[in-house]
């Protein structure tokens, strides 16, 4: 099925850089968000480092108390400090990425809800990092770790990891670091996960540190730039952000194929093999409550049910401690889940049908998009890689991440 590509394409309004998508969509919760347009502003608000002021100086102490005035200071210690200042630099447009809800960050992001429901210490920074898009095609987006305060400052206090480079200036990162993925031949059917990679304050690549909080940076990659590609994904220790280009927004599926994708599901009328009942996926504006009429699946061998009690058992306080069933099927044991349709459109490295599901949530997307991203290690904890659902962020099976699924058609 194909679909108009110049639906994604807006002729009004500003220009449009592109977007960061939290993975699970577990976005601003405030306000209700789970993506984040970065657009041209209509005045620069771009800075750039100027002057840099040795310790204890009247300089110095002027740029950090000036709120006017951007400035990072780095702490070396007790007795000396040296602060970087920033000038206004009018052909870029910066967007601050942070936990802090207070008015420098422009997209809030929290701390993907744990597995086990409890509540926890968030490890995302208040003012965590910055994206920087040049305002002139082909708009160039560079990151880098930690975002300015309400005060226009950068603290980087005597714990945190920090030098003085060979040109004589100062650089650091964060005390959880920022990371970034980008992948290798775009981010279409043919991608591939590149490897992770730590940001610092002045953009520098590194690789990892061997514990995300280690003071001990990792090894400078000088090939490499801080530019974002189209499918990079930034890590904020807590979230996970994709970053999805105006022009690869263009031709990616949108919502409304994703529905026509699921309506051409639901008019084959699947059956459930032992209740023979028509199955059909739910609204993507019902995601959260399971349908009469959903599917089901057994999530090792892939064959779709609707929702009935054979090979469970009927004591819900066992079958909560036991979640295997057999399938009638083919025998095969494994988890039986509920099938939800992925509905975030910039997941997706295709727009072929929605064929396979990812073990063991149960999201379904084309093939392509679940081998890509059973493929992609994610970040979890301080130095653990897993991969998950980028639908819900569940870490993936041990085995298989994914399951080709079986459809019955009617019987008539």
């Amino acid at each position: 099925m194909s679909f108009p590509s110049s639906e994604n394409i807006s002729t009004k309004g500003p220009v449009k850089y592109g977007e960061l998508i939290v993975l699970g969509c577990g976005g601003d919760k405030e306000r209700g968000r789970s993506r984040f347009a970065l657009c041209r502003r209509s005045k620069a608000n771009g800075v750039k480092p100027s002057t840099v002021h040795a310790s204890c100086t009247p300089q110095a102490a002027k740029a950090v108390s000036n709120k006017e005035q951007h400035s990072i200071s780095y702490t070396l210690s007790r007795a000396q400090t040296v602060v970087v200042e920033y000038s206004h630099d009018g052909g870029a447009d910066m967007f601050q990425v942070g936990r802090s809800t207070e008015s420098p960050i422009d997209f809030v992001v929290t701390d993907a809800p744990p597995a086990d429901g409890q509540s926890a210490q968030s490890t995302i920074s208040r003012f965590a990092c910055r994206v920087v898009c040049q305002r002139e095609p082909p708009h160039a987006a560079r990151i880098y770790a930690a975002g300015f305060d309400s005060s226009r400052n950068i603290f980087l206090g005597e714990k945190a990891a920090k030098w003085r480079t060979p040109d004589g200036q100062m650089d650091g990162l964060t005390t959880n670091g920022v990371l970034v993925m980008n992948p290798r031949h775009g981010f279409g059917q043919g991608s591939r996960p590149g490897p992770w990679r730590e940001v610092s304050v002045c953009g520098n690549v590194f690789t990892l540190r061997e514990t995300r909080s280690s003071p001990q940076r990792g090894q400078m990659v000088e090939p490499e730039s801080n530019e974002l590609a189209d499918g990079s994904l930034v890590d904020l220790c807590g979230a996970t952000l994709l970053w999805r280009t105006a022009e690869g927004l263009a031709h990616a599926p949108t919502a409304k194929h994703l529905e026509a994708l699921r309506r051409e599901l639901n008019a084959g009328r699947p059956q459930c093999p032992v209740g023979l009942n028509t199955l059909a996926f739910p609204s993507m504006r019902r995601r959260d409550v399971v349908d009469e009429r959903q599917p089901w699946a057994y999530l090792r061998c892939g064959h779709v049910h609707g929702y009935h009690g054979w090979g469970g058992r009927r004591d819900p306080e066992v079958a909560a401690a036991c979640p295997e069933r057999e399938c009638p099927m083919c025998r095969t044991r494994g988890p039986y889940k509920p099938l939800w349709l992925g509905c975030e459109a910039g997941f997706y490295v295709d727009a072929e049908p929605p064929t396979h599901a990812f073990a063991p949530c149960g999201h379904v997307c084309s093939e392509k998009t679940a081998a890509y991203w059973g493929r992609v290690p994610l970040p979890h904890g301080t130095h653990a890689f897993h991969a998950a659902c980028p639908f819900c962020v569940e870490p993936l099976g041990a085995g298989a991440g994914c399951v080709r699924l079986i459809f019955q058609s009617p019987l008539d």
